[in-house]
């Protein structure tokens, strides 16, 4: 699907309408574990609508984007932490468990070291940066795992979800409908990108970055910016996530997060804007009803990947072409 196209839009206005009526279908049916389910699908779209600016739209296979999404978690799981305690951080500032500061600063701090590796890994190309951005993950994956004063390799749980005006966020429904909002706003971030000169430029850097070059365009800078932006996003979802889960642990950023959210946005389609909410919603429904039957599910949705994959050109997103398009 085309951004910005008209099938786009009517797709897009269909998925709201069901989106917003999911939590009242699940109560009329006596369901709400399926609320639940449909928060952490959104949750995973965004983590990977972030990875698919990078990947989908820029060319740039980053196997360590789980990195950003730990960042997020860890951030608000921190700050909860000293604030339960009433202890300072790093000497200067107590901890909150107000979503309008946890949130905003999980996405700074993801940013700050998206900034940090970006700047480093860019400087390579092929291999070699698929290796460095996968490196860099894996470090930060075992420094919180020594970090033993915010649990190390158990986790650190987070009693209660981040306050929010003078909403219930312990309500399963209420904390659904503040994702969808927060799915909304990045989703339209990512559709006014890819429709800018800037998404332009990213995706000529896509199909020849030294044509670009050779124009004179600083395709390091643009780079470099899509990777900042792309861990800021990352960091947003480790933030929801760490409210919807109320427990953060090093296995987020552990590499094969990393593959999942790549899964996700090459099943849903790479470079298209709804592909990601399509592959999230594919993979997580696939497991849950596969796990429900044997445990040895991961046996079974290897080969319907696969399928998916080699037959459905385009993803998800490409079938939904496929089938508006045939008369």
């Amino acid at each position: 699907m085309e951004p910005g196209s008209r099938s786009t839009i009517l797709a897009i206005a269909l998925a709201l309408g069901v989106l917003a009526a999911l939590p009242f279908a699940a109560a009329a049916l006596g369901n709400p574990a399926m609320t639940t389910l449909a928060t952490r699908i959104l949750i995973y779209a965004i983590a990977a609508a972030s990875l698919n600016l990078v990947l989908g739209y820029g060319g740039l296979v980053s196997f360590g984007h789980a990195a950003f999404f730990g960042i997020g978690g860890y951030t608000v799981g921190i700050l909860f932490h000293h604030h339960r305690f009433n202890e300072a951080l790093f000497g200067l500032m107590l901890g909150t468990d107000q979503f309008l500061i946890t949130l905003p600063a999980a996405i700074l701090v993801s940013g700050l070291f998206a900034a940090a590796i970006g700047a480093l890994a860019l400087r390579t190309a092929g291999v070699q940066f698929i290796m460095i951005t996968l490196a860099f993950a894996q470090m930060l994956f075992f420094l919180f795992v020594a970090l033993k004063r915010y649990g190390g390799d158990d986790g650190l749980i987070i009693r209660r979800r981040n306050g929010l005006f003078d909403l219930n966020m312990r309500d399963d429904t209420t904390f659904y409908f503040v994702t969808l909002v927060f799915v909304v706003l990045f989703f339209a971030l990512v559709w006014r990108i890819v429709n800018s000169r800037f998404g332009l430029v990213l995706g000529g850097i896509r199909q020849g970055e030294r044509r670009m070059a050779a124009i004179g365009v600083s395709t390091y800078r643009y780079k470099l910016a899509a990777f900042v932006i792309s861990g800021m996003g990352a960091g947003l979802a480790g933030a929801l996530w760490a409210n919807y889960a109320r427990f953060v642990s090093p296995d987020m950023m552990h590499w094969t997060k990393s593959g999942e959210l790549m899964v996700m946005v090459i099943l849903g389609g790479a470079g298209t804007l709804l592909g990601p909410l399509f592959g999230s919603a594919a993979l997580i429904l696939l497991e849950t009803v596969l796990a429900a039957y044997t445990e040895r599910w991961q046996v079974f949705l290897g080969p319907i990947l696969i399928v998916i994959i080699l037959f459905f050109r385009g993803g998800l997103a490409g079938l939904v072409d496929l089938v508006r398009k045939r008369p």
